[in-house]
C-alpha cells in the first residue's frame, strides 16, 4: 500500500557546505522506486509515496547514492503525514501564543530516554525554551536560531540521537505538501 511520506536530510546545503542540487536529490529517490517526488527549498526536504513495506530500503537505497555519487554521508529522518500533523497540532509554544518566526522543530532520528530529557538544562539558553515531545524538540527562539545554544549537537549528545532541524514555517509547508 501506497502512502505518502517526508524524507528530511541533515546538513544539505548549509553555509555552502554539503552541496546537493534538489533536482538530483528528486531523481535519487525516483531511482530508489519513489512516485510523486517533489522537494522543497534547498535544505534537504523531500516529499514523496512509496508502498509502505519498502520505505526502509528506500532510506538506504538514497542513502547510499547520496554518499557515492556526492560523498556525504547524512542520516534521513522519516515522518508520515499523520506524524507531522501530530507535530503541526501539538505545538505548545504556538499554543501559547509565540510569534511563528521564532518556532523551530528538531527532528529525531530515536526516540530519546526519559532520564536523557530529564537531563536536559532548561536554563542552557534563556530566554529560549525547548520542550521534548515524543521524536521532535520543539523550540522557541526569540532572539533567532543564530544566537541560541540549543543546538543540533547538544540535543544530539544529550538526547543520544541525531536530529534536524526546520523552522516553524518550512514546517507547515512541508504538512501542507504532504496533504496534497
Amino acid at each position: 500500500m501506497s502512502s505518502t511520506y517526508l524524507a528530511l536530510l541533515r546538513g544539505i546545503n548549509v553555509g555552502g557546505k554539503n552541496k546537493l542540487p534538489m533536482k538530483d536529490l528528486v531523481q535519487l529517490f525516483v531511482e530508489a522506486g519513489c512516485s510523486d517526488v517533489q522537494s522543497y527549498i534547498q535544505s534537504g526536504n523531500v516529499v514523496f509515496s512509496a508502498d509502505s513495506g519498502l520505505v526502509d530500503e528506500i532510506t538506504v537505497r538514497v542513502t547510499t547514492a547520496v554518499a557515492e555519487r556526492f560523498g556525504y554521508e547524512m542520516p534521513i529522518l522519516l515522518r508520515t503525514t499523520a506524524q507531522v500533523h501530530d507535530v503541526v497540532s501539538k505545538n505548545p509554544f504556538l499554543d501559547a501564543g509565540a510569534a511563528e518566526d521564532a518556532l523551530h522543530v528538531l527532528f529525531l532520528a530515536g526516540l530519546p530516554e526519559p532520564h536523557r530529557i530529564e537531563a536536559l538544562d532548561q536554563d542552557r539558553s534563556r530566554p529560549d525554551a525547548f520542550l521534548v515531545r515524543g521524536r521532535e524538540v520543539y523550540l522557541w527562539l526569540p532572539n533567532g536560531v543564530a544566537r541560541t545554544k540549543l543546538t543540533n549537537a547538544y540535543f544530539d549528545s544529550k538526547l543520544a540521537t541525531t536530529s534536524t532541524g526546520r523552522n516553524w514555517r518550512t514546517v507547515i509547508k512541508l504538512y501542507e505538501l504532504l496533504k496534497g
